[in-house]
């Protein structure tokens, strides 16, 4: 019997019997639901507003024109010099595709 097979032996039963569990007790799965603010969460929330405000969404604009022109009148220009150029663009492209989302109505799912 090959290690596989007896790997599949073990973990088959295991698998089994969480899916009944959480077919049968589904108030278990969802226990932590409705807990108090967390500590984190101001912190990441002050994050989240800093990279998806108005001073980011222009910087990320600048970046977007920088390295557009960059690659567009860039020449020659070596392998690692182009691959950062593209890490800043899709980085900005990122950044900035949030605020263009919000704009248009798109918003992500509310926990």
């Amino acid at each position: 019997m090959g290690r596989t097979q007896r790997l599949g032996r073990r973990v088959l039963p295991v698998l089994l019997s969480v899916s009944a569990s959480a077919l049968v007790l589904p108030g278990v799965a969802h226990a932590a639901a409705g807990g108090g603010a967390l500590p984190w969460d101001g912190p990441l929330t002050t994050l989240r507003n800093d990279l998806t405000g108005p001073v980011a969404f222009s910087i990320a604009l600048l970046a977007m024109v920088a390295a557009g022109a960059a690659l567009a009148f860039g020449g020659e220009m070596n392998q690692f010099t182009r691959s950062m150029i593209m890490v800043v663009l899709v980085a900005a492209f990122i950044t900035g595709v949030v605020n263009i989302a919000a704009t248009l109505g798109i918003v992500g799912a509310v926990v």
